[in-house]
């Protein structure tokens, strides 16, 4: 037998133990809800339990904005989107998972029915943020995939869930996809099995979605993280002799850039975030380098705060102070015609992301492209 029909022997029957377990859970939901069904009626008072408070029925969690929406299910992409690839002008096009429109968040929270798979837990009883903070510590990622919780206030609002406030419902979520990969079935089934141990602590029952609509989402939603994944650079190359790292790193300073740990030369943003980033091109250990390398994440960064035009500024500021050209990746230098050019490109990538309801430099945009 090969190494190859071993790891696919393997790699089967993880995939098999997956399902498995993902069969197991349904048929634990379904005896649970048939055990309910035929429990027998208690006219005793109900009294709160030591850790809930309030009412013992349990309470269905909904977004109040969603109402004809399923958040139980995976999100849907947009019907169609259609970008210019920056790097070669290609035309990508993303296609719809789903044709129903999703609603805005009334506030940006850890959990958002565009980016992630929602489940809803329905509580035997209200709880308290710190009854349930212990249990949701437990579960915070699947494989890459990092998962998060909300709950319903009494006032309707949902939150992160906080010490000292009472919760009616809540919700997970699990990212759907991000840079790497989409979530996969093994990556579900653990979300899964850890989330019914969860729930249990909790006194919960979990409205698992179904899984094929789920990796149907993550796939369409990677799709489109992959085709506007771009990054766009320009390069500052010395004129004459090398320039020295030490007297480099001053200058840099000086021109904004903050020097992290671990090497990388960013600008900040002012807000805690980056515009761009620069490399030298060598290692740590280099004296010199010939070529500066400005690159901006386009994805990451806002419309608003003009990161290419900031960049393009900074570049051509080091070309002057330190006797250097503005060339491109092949070292041909970059007319003004052509840096428009890439400036209109941006502006309609911009455009197509903030149709599909993933605004660049947004907390979506952030997560998908982290």
């Amino acid at each position: 037998m090969t190494d190859l029909q071993i790891s696919l022997m393997a790699i089967g029957g993880t995939i098999v133990v997956a399902v498995i377990s993902y069969n197991k859970w349904q048929e634990y939901k379904e005896k649970k809800s048939v055990e309910r069904a035929f429990a027998p009626n208690d006219d005793s008072p109900a009294s709160p339990a030591d850790d809930g408070i309030g009412s013992a029925s349990r309470n269905e969690p909904r977004f109040e904005q969603e109402a004809d929406v399923d958040v139980g299910g995976a999100a849907p992409m947009p019907h169609r989107v259609t970008a210019g690839v920056l790097h070669d002008d290609a035309i990508a096009t993303v296609d719809a998972a789903y044709q129903q429109p999703r609603p805005a968040p009334q506030k940006e929270l850890p959990v958002d029915a565009l980016v992630d798979c929602v489940v809803p837990l329905a509580l035997g009883s209200n709880l308290r943020g710190e009854k349930v903070i212990g249990p949701i510590q437990s579960l915070r990622h699947v494989g890459n995939k990092p998962v998060n919780f909300v709950g319903q206030r009494e006032d309707g609002n949902w939150e992160a869930i906080q010490h000292g406030v009472v919760y009616s419902a809540l919700l997970a979520g699990v990212q759907l996809a991000n840079r790497s990969n989409p979530l996969n079935e093994i990556e579900f089934s653990e979300l899964v099995t850890r989330l019914r141990q969860v729930a249990d602590e909790l006194d919960a029952e979990p409205d698992v979605p179904n899984m094929t609509a789920v990796m149907q989402s993550a796939r369409a939603l990677h799709q489109f993280v992959s085709q506007y994944d771009a990054q766009l650079s320009v390069n500052v190359q010395a004129n004459a002799a090398p320039w020295s790292i030490s007297t480099l790193l001053v200058a840099l300073e000086r021109q904004g850039f903050d020097v992290r740990p671990d090497g990388r030369l960013v600008m900040p943003d002012g807000d805690g975030g980056n515009l761009f980033s620069l490399s030298t091109n060598v290692t740590l250990a280099a004296e010199s380098t010939t070529r500066l390398t400005l690159l901006l994440d386009v994805p990451c960064v806002s419309p608003e705060r003009d990161g290419f035009g900031a960049m393009v500024a900074c570049a051509r500021s080091l070309s002057h102070r330190l006797d250097g050209l503005v060339v491109d990746d092949s070292d041909q230098p970059l007319s003004e015609s052509a840096l428009a050019e890439i400036g209109d490109q941006v502006k309609t990538f911009y455009g197509d992301m903030q149709a599909a309801d993933i605004p660049a430099g947004s907390t979506r945009a952030l997560r998908l492209f982290s």
